[in-house]
């Protein structure tokens, strides 16, 4: 196995576990849901990671936070929504907060509200009463994005990418 594979690994790994800890623990109850930051972490791990190791991230973290506190029936929904929200943003620059992945929030704004709406609907057989859940489904997605480029900006004051990836 190759030394960068352990490395996306493990950090797959550490990263799934904070986006479970910041979903399933950090969170404030709405609707039929909570709006949490744990997305702001499936943003990072999408910029730094390759892609099939920041889709474990997003798909994993979420089944995980849904599945063990008593949301499981969200569980499919938001595994094939974080997993499309990571192929919304790069980890192809040097850079975590680029033009490229500060646009590609846009779609996962749209991905979180409307993936979440139509699920919702779906299991419900009811699409009046998921529109209760859109505005916390924007905070969330709003939340996410600011400490996303938050904690992005200060990676890439470290020079995070060079210093740690390409080691």
């Amino acid at each position: 196995m190759k030394k960068n594979s352990v490395k996306y690994m493990s950090m797959a790994g550490v990263f799934a576990a904070i986006v479970f800890v910041f979903t399933a623990y950090l969170h404030i109850p709405v609707h039929t849901g909570y709006v949490h930051m744990g997305d702001a972490f499936i943003y990072l791990a999408a910029c730094i990671l390759p892609l099939p190791y920041a889709i474990s991230v997003g798909g994993l973290g979420a089944l995980l936070a849904d599945c063990l506190t008593g949301y499981a029936l969200w569980a499919p929904g938001s595994v094939l929504i974080k997993v499309a929200t990571v192929v919304c943003l790069s980890s192809k620059t040097s850079k975590i907060v680029c033009l490229r992945n500060i646009m590609g929030l846009i779609p996962t704004w749209l991905l979180c509200v409307g993936g979440y709406y139509l699920y919702e609907g779906l299991i419900t057989g009811n699409f009046t009463s998921p529109l209760a859940g859109i505005p916390g489904n924007v905070i969330q997605s709003l939340l996410s994005s600011i400490v996303f480029i938050l904690l992005g900006k200060a990676l890439d004051k470290m020079n995070f990418h060079d210093r740690f990836l390409e080691q």
